[in-house]
Order: C-alpha cells, then sequence, then structure tokens
C-alpha cells in the first residue's frame, strides 16, 4: 500500500469535483464564448464556479480571473500591476516581497529590479515567518505593490496577512492625510496607494481566506492544492485596482486573461472550494493537526540529531519539515519511495529537481549542509494513524542506514 505525504506538492482529487467536472467533459462541452445553447451551458457552469470562489474568498464574482494556476496569477498580478501603473506614467517604483517566496513571485520580481524597479527582500525569523517591524521600516513614498505569500510551502509557517493588510491600511491612510493638509498648490499628484498582493495557494485549505477583513488587494490560488483539478487556478484582484493583461489575443476574462476557458478546470477549482466551509475546515484542520502531532512525537522519540524547521505555533497542521543530520534529504525520499511506497519531498515541488539548498531553509537562519539534509512531510484528510505509524516504523532504520555510512556524521 502506498502512502502519500506530499500534500503541498499537489493533493488527491475529491470524488465530489471529479463527479461535478465529468459532464463538462463531454455532454456539456460548448465553449463558454459560444452564444448557442452548449455554449450557454458551458458559461453557467463557469458562472456558477466564479460565485464559488468569490463566495469563499468574500468579494465579487466580478474581481475573479481564472488562470491556469497559481503561478499564472501571481505573474499576472506583479507583473501586470506594474505594466499597468508604467502606462499611467509612474516611474521611480519600490516593490516589496520577502525572501521565503515561491519562484513564481520571486522570478517576476527579479526581472523588475533589472528592468530599474527597486526590490525590497524582507527577512525572516527562525520560525521563518516575516519580521512586521522591518516590514514597516520598508515601506516607502514610491512603494506601490506588497507581494507576501499567506503560508510558506516548505515549513509551512503562517504569515500575518491581517496585521501586514493593516500596516499597508495605515501607511496609505496617513500619506493621504498628509496630502490632504496640504495647500492645493503644494499637493501635487495625489499620493498612490500601495497594493497588497499575497499567495494564497498553501492557505486555502486551513484558514478563511476573507479579502476584504485582511485588507487583500489581489489573491492568487490553485485548484490542485485543494483537492481540485491541475492547471486551473484564479486571481482575485480588487475592484479598481490597476492591472493589464500579459496574455493577449481574446476578450475573455473581462480583457484580462485571453484564451478559451478550461471550462471542466474552472468547474472543478468550484466544487473544490464550495467545499472548504468553516465547519469542515475546522473539523480537517484538527484531524490532520492530530496526524502531524503524532508523526513528530514518533520522530522525536525514536531518531536523535534531528531538528524540526516546523513551528507548530504557527505553523498549518499539515507541515512537518525536518532536518535529519548527517542524511542527504534526496536518500531518505528515495528510500522511503522505492522501497516503501511513502512519498515526501524535500522541499517545494516546483524545485525538488534543484541541487541548491532551499532558500527559505536559508533565510530562517539554517546552515546549507544541515538544509541539504531536509525533508518535507505534508499530511492531508485521507491519511490515517496507520500511515504515521508506518512511518514511524520505517524510518528510523533509514536514516540509521545512511547515517553509518556517512564518516563524516560517525567523526
Amino acid at each position: 500500500m502506498k502512502i502519500y505525504f506530499d500534500h503541498s506538492a499537489t493533493t488527491p482529487m475529491d470524488d465530489n469535483v471529479l463527479k461535478a467536472m465529468l459532464p463538462y467533459f463531454n455532454e456539456n462541452f460548448g465553449n463558454a464564448s459560444s452564444i448557442h445553447g452548449f455554449g450557454q451551458t458551458a458559461q453557467a457552469g463557469v458562472d456558477k464556479a466564479r460565485d464559488q470562489v468569490a463566495g469563499f474568498l468574500n468579494c465579487d464574482s466580478g474581481e475573479i480571473v481564472f488562470t491556469s494556476g497559481a503561478t499564472e496569477s501571481d505573474n499576472m498580478a506583479i507583473r501586470g500591476v506594474m505594466e499597468a501603473l508604467q502606462e499611467k506614467g509612474v516611474k521611480n517604483m519600490h516593490v516589496i516581497t520577502s525572501l521565503v517566496e515561491h519562484d513564481a513571485v520571486l522570478e517576476p520580481c527579479a526581472a523588475l529590479q533589472k528592468e530599474g524597479v527597486e526590490i525590497t527582500h524582507i527577512n525572516v525569523k527562525k520560525n521563518g515567518v516575516i519580521d512586521l517591524e522591518n516590514f514597516k521600516k520598508s515601506l516607502r513614498d514610491n512603494t506601490v505593490l506588497v507581494s507576501i505569500m499567506w503560508v510558506n510551502s516548505e515549513v509551512g509557517a503562517i504569515m500575518p496577512i491581517r496585521e501586514i493588510g493593516k500596516i499597508i491600511k495605515k501607511h496609505n491612510e496617513k500619506r493621504e492625510r498628509e496630502w490632504k493638509k496640504l495647500s492645493v498648490k503644494e499637493r501635487g499628484e495625489r499620493p498612490r496607494a500601495v497594493l497588497f498582493h499575497t499567495d494564497a495557494t498553501q492557505a486555502v485549505n486551513f484558514t478563511q481566506c476573507d479579502v476584504k477583513w485582511n485588507y487583500i488587494d489581489l489573491l492568487s490560488l490553485s485548484a490542485h492544492k485543494i483537492y481540485g483539478p491541475k492547471g486551473v487556478g484564479a486571481l482575485y484582484c480588487k475592484q479598481g485596482t490597476p492591472l493589464i493583461a500579459l496574455q493577449k489575443g481574446g476578450h475573455h476574462e473581462n480583457n484580462l486573461r485571453s484564451g478559451t476557458l478550461n471550462v471542466t478546470g474552472i468547474v472543478g477549482l468550484g466544487a473544490a472550494i464550495a467545499q472548504i466551509t468553516k465547519k469542515d475546515q475546522t473539523e480537517n484542520n484538527k484531524y490532520v493537526g492530530k496526524l502531524r502531532d503524532m508523526l513528530v512525537a514518533g520522530i522525536k522519540k525514536n531518531i536523535p540529531d534531528t531538528f524540526l524547521n516546523t513551528d507548530r505555533e504557527n505553523s498549518t497542521p499539515s507541515h512537518a519539515h525536518y532536518s535529519f543530520i548527517g542524511v542527504e534529504g534526496e536518500a531518505s525520499l528515495m528510500a522511503l519511495d522505492l522501497e516503501h511506497g511513502i512519498a515526501v519531498s524535500t522541499g517545494s515541488a516546483c524545485a525538488s529537481g534543484s541541487l541548491k539548498a532551499s532558500h527559505v531553509l536559508i533565510a530562517m537562519g539554517i546552515k546549507k549542509e544541515i538544509a541539504h539534509n531536509s525533508i518535507r512531510f505534508t499530511l492531508g484528510k485521507h491519511n490515517s494513524e496507520e500511515d504515521i505509524r508506518k512511518v514511524i516504523k520505517v524510518l528510523p532504520p533509514i536514516i540509521k542506514k545512511y547515517r553509518d555510512m556517512n564518516p563524516l556524521y560517525n567523526n
């Protein structure tokens, strides 16, 4: 029997989600842009999904743009906003992000930096959470965008999103008040509000992502992290936020994202997010957290020289990120997979083929050699106590075997 502990990479599709999608593969196969009956049936499925996503995020359905996933949504949020501001003639722009973001945020920011945009990368504390005081000090008069992930995919650290949103709101209000105090001749151009984007890909399963409560202007998410299909996601864009289409060639999604809609995937995204009610989320969090704590206790008892990089006091209940001193993470991963059918990860799935040490762990102050000793367990609602017991049974001999083979560890 295979055991899956890599839910941050992707989740298995829920049966109810698949059931909702099936008619749109064959019966309701129309192009949602077509005006005939087949097209309008498909469009009705898209409209329902848009309402479902908007209902979860507490926003208007017109503020939802369907995409191919959170990577596209992140790029659209960052590049789309910056290019829209450039078209408006805004110059000397400054963007704030963190050192632990997904590459879908870091790489667009790096490209902007090459084009002359100032980028500030906020450091994180030892538990992987950004330093709010450092963040406050980083805000400037020319800051136009802040992009901070809600939950870190590697260690599960939950960022203080509402607090960040409140800081940005107060910053904007202060600049507006100071501008209004000036005489009409002194005022000049009205201060441009700092916009707040968050990559909520890893957060949707575990928290109610209310964009109004958290003062969010843009939010990215993916279906395949919430027991939905791969290849579909969404971007929430608050009404009035400057945003320009990056993908051109049609007039889909209110001219913001050209391309024939992936109706089947969009229906799946809507069905997946509709299942995440507050009651079910609370129960699932409790259940998964219990399994995670059982795993942590078993590893602590049976494997010495081990570091838990996940702060259980401030993380999703799913994550348990470990460094096993003296053992390469890839070796542990392969042994668990090939010998026991247990799937884990060495970090972000998008970077799992890289031999570089995790930028997240390095930012947390973890030494490079220890970072290479790390594997990530991410649990889901279909895991069981039996799964945990098997890992606790087979992992200690694996770690011991590789440590015995490592002369540096035994010196």
